[in-house]
């Protein structure tokens, strides 16, 4: 799958079947669409498409910049690329593309950059400066420009719009068992392991601080959960904590992990941590060796998840 940061060094030598949206989890409901969207192509003779706008609009017009979403844009980009998409477009989203009227965009994006003959979307989408043309007037544009539009239905847009509501509250409810359901696969952070101050190895637990870059990164409700991820190439389990490490008078959010059976050093190499379940909220302890106690009965109550779900 191509991505192309700047839509203008995209270059197409084949018509495409495009469609819009932000698609962020690209979870069960949007995994639909674009599943329709590939097979369309393939149908079509077309390249299939997805045009997305990075920043989220919301941080641009709106200055929203607590917004937080469910994947970054590579994140995104990592899961259509293993669905089969051809192209993810990725179109800067700026206050002068917002002004852009609704037939300059038709033209200049949809006709001239990405050769569409077919635009398939939702019934509700609106597009153009002030958001003021909607399917219909995309039709129109069809019928001058040479390109067919297909409409996403009521339910299959109801369907999206859930889920997403739905995942990022059970995120923000620390439940990724719910969260990972609707999206389809392992709700993951990535970040750059990080040297943290060493309590993990005081307390005979050592962990991976993970840095994530992305501030715009929706981070679930502090507390540990159970986790896997892929280091050098080797499946590893662990458990993860998020929050302030009170029992220690923390003041910063922290992302811990603590890897079960593996003393290798990953200080300065990207993870990306899978959250499988959820242990506890974190909580303050009375003394250092009562957090201790705590971290090994953590450590039991994953291992038995693990060895249940996960045995392999």
């Amino acid at each position: 799958m191509g991505k192309v940061k700047n839509i203008e060094t995209y270059k197409p030598v084949e018509p495409t079947v495009v469609t819009i949206g932000t698609f962020d989890g690209v979870h069960i409901g949007h995994q639909k669409i674009v599943k329709h969207l590939i097979s369309t192509g393939e149908a079509d003779g077309l390249k299939s498409v997805i045009l997305t706008f990075f920043p989220h609009p919301r941080m641009v017009l709106q200055k929203d910049f607590n917004i937080k979403l469910i994947n970054t844009i590579n994140e995104r980009r990592q899961i259509l690329k293993g669905l089969g998409l051809d192209y993810l477009i990725i179109k800067e989203f700026t206050k002068k593309f917002s002004r852009l009227t609704a037939e300059d965009f038709v033209k200049q994006v949809l006709v001239d950059k990405l050769h569409a003959k077919k635009v398939i979307i939702g019934y509700d989408h609106r597009f153009g400066r002030n958001r003021n043309a909607n399917i219909d007037d995309l039709k129109k544009f069809g019928e001058v420009y040479g390109f067919e539009v297909e409409e996403i239905s009521a339910q299959d847009i109801n369907d999206v719009a859930v889920s997403s509501t739905k995942i990022r509250k059970a995120l923000k409810e620390g439940d990724v068992i719910k969260a990972n359901a609707f999206l389809g696969y392992n709700f993951s952070i990535a970040g750059t392991v990080t040297k943290g101050k060493g309590l993990g190895r005081q307390l005979n637990f050592p962990t991976a601080n993970i840095k994530v870059e992305e501030d715009y990164k929706l981070i679930p409700k502090q507390g540990s959960y159970i986790v896997k991820a892929m280091v050098d190439e080797a499946l590893i389990y662990g458990m993860m904590n998020i929050g302030l490490n009170p029992t220690v008078n923390g003041e910063k959010e922290t992302i811990e992990v603590h890897f079960f059976n593996f003393n290798d050093d990953i200080y300065g190499k990207n993870v990306q941590i899978e959250l499988l379940s959820r242990i506890r909220d974190e909580e303050k302890f009375e003394s250092v060796e009562a957090l201790k106690m705590q971290l090994k009965k953590d450590k039991e109550t994953a291992l038995t998840y693990i060895a249940t779900h996960h045995a392999q």
